[in-house]
């Protein structure tokens, strides 16, 4: 497949002869909606967490070995905006923890359209944590798989966190 290289304002873009202008909208409203969440988290604005989901959405961490082995019991789940929005209202007023932030490093995308309004995507991560005092650590890896509903707007209608170790040094508090 012969790759060809085109200008697209500041950035070159590279396409093959069978991709299509459409591909490279689905691919781009992907990684936007995945450069939108992660940006949320990394700034504690977390109240945009949950609009970032459908009406129904859910969210769910599990361990890749869980994953693998078919075990359904995860770390974290949530579903639905309403639940998405007690889990932000719970971290801003009622659970305790150290004060830290995060900062999400999200790998290049694959996309796979699975209809006129929906499409499926996997994304490998990292996220470091950063305490209040400066101690920066890795404190996750894994990968995103994630089907998105793409009317009216891009939103997750199932994100599972998939996480490389089976341990948390600590609370999983804010949203991976």
């Amino acid at each position: 497949m012969e790759s060809l290289a085109r200008p697209h304002g500041n950035l070159i873009l590279s396409t093959s002869k069978s991709g299509t202008d459409h591909d490279f909208l689905l691919q781009t409203t992907v990684e936007r909606l995945h450069a939108r969440y992660a940006h949320a988290l990394d700034s504690d604005r977390l109240e945009e967490w949950p609009r970032l989901f459908t009406e129904e959405g859910t969210y769910r961490v599990t361990t890749a070995e869980n994953e693998e082995r078919g075990l359904p019991a995860p770390v974290l789940y949530a579903e639905g905006r309403p639940m998405l929005r007690d889990r932000v209202a719970s971290l801003r007023h009622a659970n305790i923890y150290e004060p830290q932030r995060y900062r999400h490093i999200v790998s290049s995308v694959l996309v796979e359209k699975l209809g006129a309004e929906q499409a499926r995507s996997t994304a490998n991560f990292l996220v470091v944590r950063i305490m209040q005092n400066g101690d920066t650590l890795l404190f996750a890896s894994g990968r995103y798989v994630d089907r998105i509903a793409l009317a009216p707007e891009p939103r997750y209608e199932e994100r599972v966190v998939i996480c490389d170790s089976r341990r948390f040094d600590t609370l999983l508090a804010i949203p991976l």
